[in-house]
């Protein structure tokens, strides 16, 4: 292992070890990882916070997106009747069927799945190429209710492929990326994406068009294939605070994300780039990225999985909790 991927190799054995501890039983009171005293006076927001425990999703909870219907896939928000509903990034596309239950956790899967019944049309993407809809197929979940501001926190593990596993949010005409972790790559020169935090803050408006008005992309010292982690994301009008495995992994104040807009951004002189400051709506999905690499057989899809499971064409991004705290 390198020095690089070593530098926070010591917290976090100790805050896995701790994160696995933590009562999670219908009476004990769940806490940030980073704020186990509650010095912050944190209180779940059930309506949006989900432990998947459940035999079945919550669908007054979750919209999952491309639901099948005769066999074919719908696209179609159940509080947003006459929006477009996005498909998913080409080649891949979001199938309503790609998701499991299991041992407490809600598990997306990417799929290679041929059959299934692409859209046809070729769409041209904001960012990057346009591409036909073939042969991999992916899960999405969008909540149903918005909040702002909070402590929000993930308990998740990413698929070990070339696929994304994406954690985000979405509001009027913002979006937050707290990540979009690539599990692989079979290009060596990318061979960092793999322990690649990557989180952003994008500005729908007509003036920026959906590109980053403050992101970074740190190294985490681990695959984040390898093992469950918790990601922790503090959000309020000053800033954002980021937790790794309870740690303060970085932070960035409204006035800092500003200026990042202003020196890389073609805004005006007096443009606020800390648009985060709408209700949003969570967002669970995966995505394929062709600029990072894509699966081109169901072989290469599941390169990594472990023996016995190479066979049957599906990778999967294991989600434990998704909790939301506000004050």
């Amino acid at each position: 292992m390198s020095n690089n991927r070593n530098k926070f190799r010591g917290w976090q054995l100790a805050s896995i070890s701790a994160l696995f501890c933590l009562p999670l039983t219908a009476n004990a009171e769940v806490l940030p990882l980073s704020d186990q005293q509650n010095l912050g006076q944190w209180k779940l927001n059930t309506e949006v916070s989900d432990e998947f425990n459940d035999d079945t999703i919550d669908e007054e909870r979750w919209y999952i997106v491309g639901k099948l219907q005769d066999g074919k896939p719908v696209y179609q928000h159940p509080d947003k009747p006459n929006k477009k509903v996005w498909k998913g990034r080409a080649p891949s596309q979001f199938s309503g069927q790609n998701y499991r239950l299991e041992n407490g956790k809600l598990i997306l899967e990417t799929r290679w799945e041929p059959d299934f019944p692409f859209e046809k049309e070729i769409h041209k993407p904001v960012f990057g190429d346009a591409l036909k809809y073939e042969n991999l197929t992916t899960a999405c979940f969008i909540g149903r209710k918005e909040f702002k501001y909070g402590y929000i926190e993930i308990k998740s593990k990413a698929a070990d492929a070339e696929v994304s596993s994406a954690f985000w949010a979405m509001g009027e005409k913002l979006e937050i990326d707290f990540y979009e972790q690539f599990g692989d790559a079979k290009d060596p020169n990318k061979d960092h994406l793999d322990s690649e935090l990557w989180w952003s803050i994008r500005d729908w408006s007509t003036l920026v068009k959906g590109k980053p008005t403050y992101t970074e992309r740190k190294d985490l010292g681990f695959r984040v294939a390898d093992d469950f982690h918790v990601y922790g994301f503090e959000w309020d009008e000053s800033g954002v605070k980021y937790y790794v495995d309870g740690k303060l992994f970085s932070e960035v104040s409204a006035q800092e994300v500003t200026k990042f807009a202003r020196e890389n951004r073609e805004v005006p002189a007096d443009y606020d780039g800390y648009v985060a400051v709408r209700p949003i709506s969570l967002w669970l999905d995966q995505e394929t990225f062709p600029w990072h690499g894509v699966p081109e057989s169901k072989a290469d899809l599941e390169r990594n999985s472990p023996q016995g499971k190479k066979d049957d064409g599906i990778v999967d991004y294991e989600i434990e909790y998704v909790r939301v705290w506000q004050k």
